[in-house]
């Protein structure tokens, strides 16, 4: 399963199985899917985009290569896929999973499998802090019950008698229930340190053995913290925070390839390249053009609305080896 080809162009398929409702904020760009929801302002406070509820089946996929939001998904029922550090890994019931931006994200149903889950989109404002973090896990176990009923409280508020000031507190239980997994109180404090301290030194020679000593800790141990807390290994986690900030510095600046790559810690630009393109799905170059001058011919224009942002597709199976999209204007049954 991680040894799939990642995605090279936006894709949205969700198939005649997919049934979803949710909220939207106000003043959001317009999208058809989203037509439906009531609107909360007060998720505007929060920075967040929309938030629902979705049950879905194969051939359900989507794939955004340029996101711009942050994007969480709690399983509530079944299991389905994610594209995680550039490997496919299996999210299942009691799981979640935080997909930061200027990342590759991509999401798909099992063929054989209903999968439920919860969702909150963020479109960070530049002076709000950022939702995750250095230490923020990847993939963790969370009980998603408590925001699927937050999610429910706004749901039935805003449907109904839309008080303002109830829908801000089902709005502020929503993210409290996100910050639960996004910035855990139960991780030690050596190790959100240690990321902290990382991300401030990318350029730095990090090896397993030099983490475990700025940590504290044998590398054994550092090791069992970080797959029980973040969901990969130490050098995974540095590997994402440099791609991550790769990405942000592609989107953002005009330095160039090399230059970026000797920030983020590789002195050699061709190995950088190989790397980001592992973990994004595109050559630095590529991500960059795309992301300032629009997709290439077949692919849809990064959606600022977040992973599941886009209508539905027609029925039918993602055509094989494809960078084509499968997009229609059918609507989504809404429940």
């Amino acid at each position: 399963m991680g040894a799939r080809p990642s995605p090279r162009s936006d894709l949205t398929v969700l198939g005649p199985h997919t049934r979803l409702t949710g909220v939207r904020a106000a003043a959001v760009e317009p999208r058809p899917w989203i037509e439906s929801f009531p609107v909360c302002p007060a998720l505007n406070t929060l920075g967040i985009i929309h938030t629902g509820i979705q049950q879905t089946a194969a051939p359900m996929k989507i794939v955004r290569t340029r996101q711009t939001t942050t994007y969480f998904l709690a399983c509530t029922g079944g299991k389905g896929r994610v594209l995680i550090d550039g490997r496919w890994r299996v999210c299942r019931a009691g799981w979640a999973c935080l997909l930061p931006a200027h990342t590759l994200n991509a999401f798909e149903a099992i063929p054989g499998f209903t999968w439920e889950f919860c969702w909150v989109c963020y479109q960070q404002p530049p002076d709000q802090r950022p939702l995750g973090n250095a230490a923020s896990p990847v993939m963790a176990p969370y009980d998603p019950q408590p925001l699927l009923a937050a999610i429910r409280g706004l749901l039935c508020e805003s449907n109904g008698p839309a008080q303002p000031s109830l829908m801000m507190e089902w709005s502020r239980l929503i993210h409290a229930y996100v910050l639960r997994f996004a910035r855990p109180s139960d991780q030690p404090d050596q190790l959100r340190a240690l990321w902290e301290r990382v991300e401030a030194r990318l350029a730095e020679p990090w090896t397993l053995e030099k983490l475990a000593l700025e940590a504290g800790y044998s590398r054994e141990h550092l090791r069992r913290l970080c797959r029980r807390q973040l969901g990969r290994s130490p050098m995974h986690q540095v590997i994402y925070l440099r791609m991550r900030r790769a990405a942000e510095l592609l989107a953002t600046t005009e330095l160039t390839v090399e230059a970026i790559a000797h920030q983020v810690g590789y002195q050699n630009p061709f190995v950088f390249s190989n790397a980001f393109t592992r973990w994004i799905g595109w050559r630095p170059s590529e991500y960059r053009r795309n992301k300032t001058a629009g997709a290439p011919a077949g692919a849809q224009r990064p959606d600022p609305a977040g992973p599941a942002a886009a209508p539905p597709s027609p029925q039918g199976n993602i055509p094989p080896g494809g960078p084509s999209r499968v997009l229609s204007m059918r609507s989504v049954a809404i429940r």
